[in-house]
């Protein structure tokens, strides 16, 4: 079995907008999605807004430079995600196009194991 980070792109301004019955919806959406795939699940959580991220970089002589505001601008920003154990990337894409994302989609990336 392997380690797959399925991460959640939305469109926060959508957010902004939604009602609380998309709210609800999606968040039923969730609880549903745990409650079938809670075998898979090995952790998971949904993420403030973007104007709330600290980016950190190194500048060309290696000086941290502290910036308020995402690492990048983008229409969809990462609003959660999920840690799932699948047997191969087949299993881990079933399993992530199960996740609510009504603003946006998911990306599955495997967790890469060092030895």
């Amino acid at each position: 079995m392997s380690e797959y980070l399925v991460l959640i792109y939305e469109s926060e301004a959508a957010w902004e907008k939604a009602d609380e019955e998309t709210s609800n919806r999606v968040m039923t959406g969730h609880n549903e999605f745990g409650a079938h795939n809670g075998a898979a699940l090995r952790g998971g959580n949904a993420l403030q807004p973007t104007m709330s991220a600290t980016s950190l970089r190194r500048d060309s002589s290696g000086k941290l430079v502290v910036t308020d505001g995402a690492f990048a601008e983008t229409k969809e920003a990462l609003g959660g995600y999920y840690v799932i154990e699948a047997a191969d990337l087949d299993e881990a894409i079933a399993i992530a196009s199960q996740v609510p994302a009504e603003f946006g989609g998911v990306e599955v990336r495997p967790i890469r194991v060092f030895h």
